[in-house]
């Protein structure tokens, strides 16, 4: 793990505990040395599974030492059995950590609706714990993956007199919708910052990031952001409007939105990252809606697939997006080749050089509304057979 910077402070581990019947890697152990102040950001879904339901207190409190998390089954609409073995292995977790269970936060990923099995928490919750090292970072995301067909890990340093790193991973491909997907994420610093910063540091990063991708529509029931701070980095504290605060929100939103990309290019079956980019609206919420409108079309993400460079699919889309425009006065570009001026066609040989654009495993939609200032941006994947193909036999 030479390649990230890693906050000090923190140990990881991962086992395969049986969860998974591939014995793939399946859970996995985070441990701040110290309490760590937190924030957090949960999935929107109604329907919320029982570590999300555990956990979500415990972070608003603003203390968490310990995340304990498992792939290959959600814990998700298990009823009150299931909120009871979150609260078992949270338990489980404390005692082996001698640490008090307010400071630990669970978190699952997996098939919904199949009860959690005790017993493989308690064989490797103890290994868990004897194998702690501040080494093992890619074990614990390769314990958290799914579907996954890659590791998501993204951090940052800052020098000088304020020295800290972030350290960032997360899992998801398919699932993938605001407000957020079916996806896990935990960051964690050692730079000294208090609770409620941090939550808003995070709802702001969030916003831009993870609320700002799509794959299929979809928003899952155990959809979770942490962020600790565990200050071992010493200096002085983070202060809201500060220079300093600038320069962490920066890192924060830089290590999320590259997160983001990664499950984009990750989505099930995908092969393009698009980042569909609104310009020129009324506003920012506006260019924001319009965005996503694009993105989440399942006309346009087919078009992008079969890298048909089909424009009619994207006004469209921004047309009943419900915001305010003028037809009349929209262009749109693939990268830096003009495919619509004024709401009308430029012509088949910028058509066909769009359509070459479209080869490419990631680029940019640009749609300039010429009504204001406001600019957004989302990010999204095409839409295949594979895509499909996975998830007709994801339970199989």
């Amino acid at each position: 793990m030479t390649e990230h910077a890693l906050p000090a402070g923190f140990r990881f581990s991962a086992v395969a505990s049986g969860i998974k019947k591939s014995n793939k890697l399946d859970m996995a152990l985070i441990v701040s040395d110290a309490p760590a102040h937190c924030a957090g950001v949960f999935t929107r879904n109604q329907v919320v599974a029982a570590p999300l339901v555990v956990s979500r207190p415990r972070i608003a409190a603003g203390r968490c030492q310990t995340i304990l998390v498992n792939s290959g089954n959600a814990n998700a609409c298990t009823g009150s059995e299931g909120i009871q073995r979150a609260e078992q292995t949270v338990a489980l977790t404390a005692t082996a950590l001698g640490i008090d269970k307010d400071l630990v936060a669970v978190s699952s990923t997996g098939v919904i609706g199949v009860p959690l099995p005790l017993l493989p928490f308690e064989k490797s919750i103890p290994q868990l714990v004897a194998d702690l090292d501040p080494e093992q970072v890619e074990a614990v995301a390769r314990a958290m993956m799914t579907t996954d067909a890659f590791t998501k890990i993204a951090s940052a340093k800052e020098q000088g007199d304020r020295s800290y790193g972030l350290l960032g991973l997360a899992k998801g491909a398919g699932m993938i919708h605001p407000d957020m997907a079916t996806m896990l994420c935990f960051v964690l610093t050692d730079a000294r910052i208090d609770s409620d910063f941090l939550q808003d540091l995070l709802d702001s990063a969030v916003a831009d990031s993870f609320n700002s991708i799509t794959v299929d529509g979809d928003t899952s029931t155990n959809d979770t952001v942490l962020l600790l701070a565990n200050g071992a980095a010493g200096g002085d504290l983070i202060h809201p409007g500060t220079d300093a605060a600038a320069v962490f929100a920066d890192h924060l939103h830089r290590v999320m939105l590259d997160l983001a990309k990664m499950i984009v290019r990750d989505g099930e079956g995908a092969t393009k990252m698009v980042q569909i980019k609104v310009v020129g609206a009324k506003d920012a919420d506006d260019a924001r809606t319009a965005a996503r409108a694009v993105a989440t079309s399942s006309l346009v993400k087919t078009a992008f697939f079969g890298e048909d460079a089909n424009w009619g699919r994207i006004i469209a889309a921004v047309g009943y997006s419900g915001i305010q425009l003028d037809q009349h006065c929209i262009d749109i570009s693939f990268d830096d080749i003009p495919i619509v001026s004024s709401g009308v066609a430029i012509g088949p040989e910028n058509e066909a050089m769009a359509s070459r654009i479209l080869k490419k495993e990631s680029f940019v939609v640009t749609i300039n509304l010429h009504l204001g200032s406001g600019e957004a941006s989302y990010y999204t994947s095409d839409l295949n057979y594979e895509y499909v193909k996975i998830n007709a036999d994801y339970r199989t």
